[in-house]
């Protein structure tokens, strides 16, 4: 008989707000939220504790945050410190376990199951774990524990969450008298488009979906969503259920099945075909440089763009097949703008994404007899050396110099917020 395993889900409490407010003390007791204040269409990233009881909200606009909370400090994101001690809290979680499986910036899955009989029970390690972290980075973290990965997600977001000891244990022992009685939106991966499907159901709550047999759920939601819906059935039937055999995985690294890069943009700005090529352009070196980075060439260009003029709104996702697989800018550029301009309505772009897919090891060329693709990626390379070494910001082309181009911008930026 297999050994039932302890897994637990450690999020750190208002991430970015809390690093920020450890580094300031005069911050301690003050509304404090992470976004960009110079922008006021802009999102809120995080709200800390007190900005929350004031009525913040995260990804609200900061607009909207400052008439709710009119000494709300905004603080612009420093996405490179987050990661950095995102990182660290990784080390912390290794001390404990050599399986520790990073599920976002802020999470992280431990597989705890060999640690029990060396740091104590359950409880006390989420506790250690706690003031380690706690007096490390300053952050308070909340864990939730269970026997599956999916039990000690809900486990933390319905339980620990709401505790001032931020620690709850959810088995299969306690599950029909503490999950099942909660509303269907709170089950993971239930957002509101389910919710109402579920509702239109008369399956109101966790525990009316895992009360059902399984063919009978199956027959209700394909008489609700059609004939192609049995495998969502069963994934949400097994999650009401606390069913997961999903493992924590200590490397996430798998094969790459795409590379992309995308950039939203002040719709106002971007009307003529002259400006949206400089961005899409820039795109591509992006992506083209990630996909050298990491070893691969793609085939397959992907372009999608969102318009808006205001009244009306369009989009489109479009592909072309490339003759040879390839991670050379001008290649993938030349695909890349002949998609954009034959889909194009012609209205303001308000974002733009390029992807290169259909990925292959860059251990082997294709040669043609026209151009000189060996020079051209030896060219390429050295332009990333730069990059790597002074800043992606060190040489770029001149049309960034253009009031239309954002690559000095995004090169202060990770994952589009400042580092």
């Amino acid at each position: 008989m297999h050994q039932e395993r302890t897994i637990m889900l450690i999020d750190g409490q208002s991430f970015y707000a809390s690093i920020e407010k450890a580094g300031r003390p005069d911050l301690k007791n003050k509304p404090v939220a992470v976004g960009d204040p110079s922008r006021k269409s802009g999102i809120i990233l995080a709200a800390c504790p007190v900005a929350k009881s004031r009525g913040v909200t995260t990804a609200e606009r900061v607009g909207e945050a400052l008439a709710k909370c009119s000494d709300l400090i905004v603080i612009r994101p420093r996405m490179q410190t987050y990661i950095t001690i995102s990182l660290l809290l990784t080390e912390i979680f290794e001390s404990f376990t050599d399986q520790v499986e990073p599920y976002s910036i802020d999470e992280q899955f431990l597989d705890i199951t060999g640690s029990i009989g060396y740091f104590g029970a359950p409880e006390e390690i989420a506790r250690e774990i706690q003031t380690h972290v706690l007096l490390s980075t300053g952050v308070w973290t909340r864990c939730g524990i269970g026997p599956t990965k999916v039990l000690a997600k809900m486990a933390t977001d319905n339980f620990a969450k709401k505790t001032s000891k931020g620690i709850f244990k959810l088995g299969f022992d306690n599950l029909e008298s503490v999950l099942w009685p909660l509303p269907v939106h709170r089950m993971f991966m239930v957002a509101s488009r389910m919710t109402r499907h579920f509702t239109r159901m008369g399956l109101c709550t966790i525990g009316d979906i895992a009360r059902l047999e399984l063919n009978d759920f199956k027959r209700r939601m394909r008489q609700e969503m059609g004939k192609q819906s049995d495998i969502q059935a069963e994934y949400y039937w097994q999650t009401a259920r606390g069913i997961d055999p999903s493992p924590v995985v200590a490397s996430i690294r798998n094969q790459l099945k795409s590379v992309s890069h995308g950039k939203a943009l002040r719709n106002s700005l971007y009307r003529k075909m002259e400006d949206i090529e400089v961005v899409l352009l820039e795109l591509v070196v992006e992506v083209c440089r990630r996909s050298r980075r990491l070893g691969y060439i793609g085939r397959v260009v992907s372009v999608g763009a969102a318009e808006t003029d205001g009244q009306r709104s369009a989009s489109f996702h479009r592909q072309v097949t490339i003759p040879h697989p390839t991670s050379l800018s001008h290649e993938v550029a030349s695909a890349a703008l002949g998609i954009f301009r034959k889909h194009w309505s012609g209205m303001p772009v308000s974002h733009l994404y390029v992807a290169l897919t259909e990925l292959t090891d860059d251990n082997v060329i294709q040669l043609t007899f026209f151009d000189d693709r060996i020079k051209a990626y030896r060219l390429e390379r050295v332009t990333d050396e730069i990059k790597d070494k002074y800043g992606s910001a060190a040489i770029m082309r001149a049309s960034s110099l253009l009031q239309s181009g954002v690559a000095r911008e995004r090169a202060e930026q990770i994952g589009g917020h400042y580092k």
